[in-house]
């Protein structure tokens, strides 16, 4: 005879349980632990900047420049139009403004209301903000329209993600 020692059928059956048992845990777990970790090891798709106009056609006066991003909301994609005020101030410097309202989300345009021909207007609660998008006192909006992140390249304006101010 030898010197190993037998194992018992009571002592094969609990490790063959416990094994089995340790593969359906990890089996339902891993799903688990995926859909937690997934969303931080995908990269970030907030530092992309997309061409939006021509530097040559900024001017002093707010424009409204528009353009499409990819949007992926879990595993729907879609295409979604984004929109800019973008102008030029006098020291030649571009700001481009969101023209989504502070107060409840609104769009907000530039002199479309006759008494304040050169402010940002919002219709839906008389809302309004000076040209660099500062909300005027007294007016519903709470704070300044966000700015939008940008970066001129080759004569090309290209414009990232919103920032608050």
């Amino acid at each position: 005879m030898s010197d190993k020692q037998r194992v018992s059928r009571r002592q094969f059956l609990n490790y063959t349980l416990t094994g089995v048992g340790g593969f359906m845990a990890a089996g339902m777990l891993a799903p688990m632990v995926r859909f937690a970790i997934d969303p931080v090891l995908k990269p970030s798709a907030a530092g992309d900047f997309q061409s939006v106009a021509s530097v040559d056609e900024i001017t002093n006066e707010p424009q409204r420049f528009e353009w499409i991003v990819d949007q992926v909301d879990g595993w729907y994609e879609s295409e979604v139009q984004k929109t800019a005020w973008v102008y030029r101030t006098e020291d030649d410097e571009i700001v481009a403004l969101s023209p989504i309202c502070t107060h409840l989300g609104c769009t907000v345009d530039w002199g479309s209301n006759e008494e304040y021909p050169d402010q940002f207007y919002c219709p839906c609660h008389a809302g309004r903000y000076t040209k660099d998008g500062v909300n005027v006192p007294g007016t519903p909006p709470t704070a300044p329209l966000p700015l939008f992140d940008h970066k001129v390249e080759e004569g090309m304006l290209y414009l990232g993600q919103e920032q608050d101010r």
